[in-house]
């Protein structure tokens, strides 16, 4: 367990099914999940990366409205059980802690969906894994991407999942201070740099999430930073593409690097200790 109390979970901005319209194509049908991963996991803007070339439906979740209905109803208890109420209930925990760390912090949208759904930043699919898209101000989650992780080598703990969530509200907050966009004109450098900031903010929310009597997440332990740890090395350029891999093209860092700079963000509770764009010891 993580969550913590009882009752209705209220707030978190999430829809479920449907997306936003317009924009380039995100990414081509018939790509495999793993392929996909290698370039997009935890991406940031699939239109820069994928380019044209798809077609797109909008999503089907067997029943949007029943997925809005499940949203509607989650409570504490079930986000400890239910991927799903578990992604809501973390969009509440980080928007509560960066909305008190930074005083113009404004929420994004949180959509979830499975298969195919129109973005504002084009066409995505569910093979991309998460992302947020800058142009509608949405992180973008299936729940099933959660076991592809655990195949990958990654945890399925709650908090590891969580660390998913928390890592594309760290592009939100990227997107609103300037940092997104400045990554972006740099290519795949910019690219590492934006990944492990975000993977640096998620530390930041580790480290608050459990703050005070009122906190949403019961304290954390060795072991649920240990799981998130597990994740972070598992997802890094050189777990997923081989050791052998160039880093030069590289576009998340590697696993040495998204494990140091996760542990940064928990460790000191400090957003200002993750300006990747700083240093040239990442």
């Amino acid at each position: 367990m993580t969550f913590q109390g009882s009752g209705p979970l209220a707030g978190g901005n999430v829809s479920g099914g449907g997306g936003g319209g317009g924009g380039r194509i995100a990414m081509g049908g018939g790509l495999g999940l793993v392929v996909t991963v290698v370039a997009l996991l935890f991406g940031v803007n699939p239109g820069d990366i994928m380019g044209g070339g798809a077609t797109s439906s909008q999503t089907s979740t067997g029943s949007d409205a029943a997925l809005q209905e499940h949203i509607d109803n989650c409570t504490i208890e079930q986000a400890n059980t239910d991927d799903v109420c578990r992604i809501k209930a973390t969009a509440i925990s980080v928007n509560k802690v960066w909305g008190d760390l930074m005083g113009d912090y404004t929420e994004p949208s949180v959509q979830i969906f499975s298969g195919n759904i129109n973005t504002g930043c084009g066409a995505a699919s569910s093979a991309m894994g998460p992302f947020y898209c800058p142009a509608d101000e949405t992180a973008y989650f299936d729940p099933g991407f959660f076991a592809e992780l655990k195949r990958m080598g990654g945890s399925d703990g709650p908090l590891a999942q969580e660390y998913v969530v928390a890592h594309e509200f760290g592009h939100h907050v990227e997107n609103l201070t300037g940092v997104l966009a400045k990554g972006q004109r740099m290519g795949n450098d910019g690219s590492v740099r934006v990944e492990l900031q975000a993977d640096c903010l998620a530390g930041v929310w580790a480290q608050h999430a459990d703050d005070g009597p009122d906190a949403m997440l019961a304290p954390l332990t060795d072991d649920q930073i240990a799981s998130v740890i597990q994740t972070a090395k598992a997802i890094g350029d050189d777990s997923i593409q081989g050791s052998n891999s160039n880093p030069e093209g590289w576009t998340h860092g590697s696993a040495r690097q998204r494990q140091r700079w996760f542990t940064t963000g928990y460790e000191s509770g400090n957003p200002t200790r993750c300006d990747t764009f700083a240093t040239n010891d990442l």
